[in-house]
C-alpha cells in the first residue's frame, strides 16, 4: 500500500484545519494519512470557542493500533493541547517505537491562526523541549518561533532551536508582515539550508499551516529529499490558497483551502508558481 503518514491533529467541525487538513494534503502528496486524534474542538473559520483534548492514554493506544498494522514512513503533529499528549509521543521516540530516522514533521500549535486557545502556551512550550530534539523539520509561524526559542529575531529564534537539536527549522514570514512576498529560510545546523519566496495573496486563510506541514510530511514519506519536498509543498500551497474557498455566512471568515484543486502547470490565476 501507499506510505502511511501518522498524523497527531485536533478534529475541527469546518474542515479547513487539523485532521481532515492533514488527510486531504497527506493524500494530495500522494501518501496515506493515519490519524491519531488529540482533541475535540468547537471552532469555524473565524475563531475557537472550545476543546476536549483526549487522554494521552487513548491517544497512544490510537497511535499503536496505526503503528502496528500499517507501513508509517513519516510522523506529523498538529494542535496536541495537553503536556500529557506531547510528552505521551516524545516517549514513542525515546524508547523507539518509531524509528529514529523516520522522518518527523512538527507544527507546534499554540493557538489557532482563526484565534482562541489550544491549551496553555507557556506550559506547551516548555513541554515542546522533550519532543523538539525528534523532530526532522518544525514548521513554526513567527509567534510561534519566538515563543519556543525564547527570542525575538527571527534569525537567532531559528538557529536557536536548531541548537536545541531540531534538525531543520522552517522559518516562514507570512504572520510577521502584511505587504510584500512571502520568504521563508529552512535553518540547519544554525545556517541557511535553503530560501524560498511565496507570492502573498490576499485574506487570510484557515489551515493553511496545517495543510503546508502535511504535504510535506507526505513528500517525505513518499521518499523525497526535505528540500525537494519543501519546494513541492510551496508549489502546491500556493495553487490550494489561490483556489481557496470563501464561507458565505460572513465577509471577514477566514478562506478554507482547496486541497482537491487539480490545476495546470501554467494555471492564469496561479501565476507561475
Amino acid at each position: 500500500m501507499r506510505p502511511t503518514v501518522l498524523c497527531f491533529s485536533g478534529l475541527d467541525p469546518s474542515g479547513g484545519a487539523g485532521l481532515q487538513a492533514d488527510i486531504e494534503s497527506v493524500g494530495a502528496a500522494k501518501a496515506h494519512a493515519a490519524i491519531a486524534c488529540t482533541a475535540l474542538t468547537v471552532q469555524n473559520s473565524q475563531t475557537v470557542f472550545d476543546f476536549t483534548p483526549v487522554s494521552d492514554d487513548l491517544l497512544i493506544r490510537q497511535a499503536m493500533a496505526v503503528i502496528n498494522d500499517l507501513p508509517v514512513r513519516a510522523i506529523k503533529s498538529g494542535m496536541l493541547g495537553t503536556v500529557g499528549n506531547i510528552y505521551a509521543i516524545a516517549a514513542l521516540f525515546a524508547d523507539k517505537i518509531i524509528a529514529a530516522d523516520t522522518p518527523y514533521v512538527l507544527d507546534p500549535v499554540l493557538v489557532a491562526n482563526s484565534g482562541g486557545s489550544l491549551g496553555d502556551p507557556a506550559t506547551l512550550v516548555q513541554a515542546f523541549g522533550k519532543l523538539l530534539p525528534h523532530a526532522t523539520l518544525i514548521t513554526p509561524n513567527t509567534h510561534e518561533i519566538r515563543a519556543l526559542s525564547g527570542r525575538q529575531n527571527l534569525h537567532d529564534a531559528a538557529k536557536s532551536l536548531n541548537a536545541q537539536g531540531v534538525q531543520a527549522v522552517l522559518l516562514k514570514t507570512s504572520h510577521e508582515y502584511h505587504t510584500g512576498d512571502i520568504e521563508q529560510f529552512l535553518y540547519i545546523n544554525e545556517q541557511i539550508a535553503h530560501t524560498s519566496i511565496v507570492p502573498r495573496l490576499a485574506g487570510e486563510f484557515h489551515g493553511s499551516g496545517c495543510s503546508l506541514a502535511s504535504y510535506i510530511a507526505g513528500r517525505l514519506a513518499m521518499g523525497d529529499e526535505l528540500i525537494t519536498a519543501i519546494n513541492a509543498a510551496d508549489t502546491w500551497i500556493h495553487r490550494t490558497l489561490c483556489h481557496a474557498d470563501k464561507p458565505h455566512q460572513s465577509p471577514t471568515a477566514q478562506q478554507i483551502p482547496n486541497r482537491f484543486f487539480q490545476s495546470p502547470t501554467d494555471c492564469e490565476k496561479c501565476g507561475k508558481l
